[in-house]
């Protein structure tokens, strides 16, 4: 695979590959619903990696990256769906996790 992307090149990858259907992005509650159905893929590859239960011997090798990257895939397809920035959105939520719970966690660098 190629280097490292930024998110504003994954959106224009992603949009790139929709745009040359017809059909386009799905609807909003379309893609929540596969957002939904890949996030439960996701769980279960962490859960047969570090729970528990075990993958059967009949059901397919997936990994937990392949999972991530289709998750990732249906949530860049959201955000373009609905002029998103995810980049943005990411600054903004660092921002409020700096400020809002900038004391909660024990930081590594404070003395003992």
């Amino acid at each position: 695979m190629s280097g490292e992307k930024t998110m504003k090149q994954l959106q224009q990858e992603v949009d790139t590959y929709i745009g040359q259907f017809k059909e386009g992005y799905f609807q909003p509650m379309e893609m929540m619903a596969r957002l939904t159905e890949e996030l439960g893929e996701l769980s279960r590859e962490v859960m047969h990696e570090y729970g528990p239960k075990k993958k059967k011997s009949s059901e397919a090798e997936n990994s937990i990256e392949e999972e991530m990257g289709d998750v990732l895939f249906v949530l860049i397809c959201m955000a373009n769906s609905m002029d998103i920035d995810l980049a943005d959105a990411h600054d903004r939520v660092i921002d409020k996790f700096n400020n809002r719970d900038q004391n909660r966690w024990t930081r590594k660098d404070e003395q003992k």
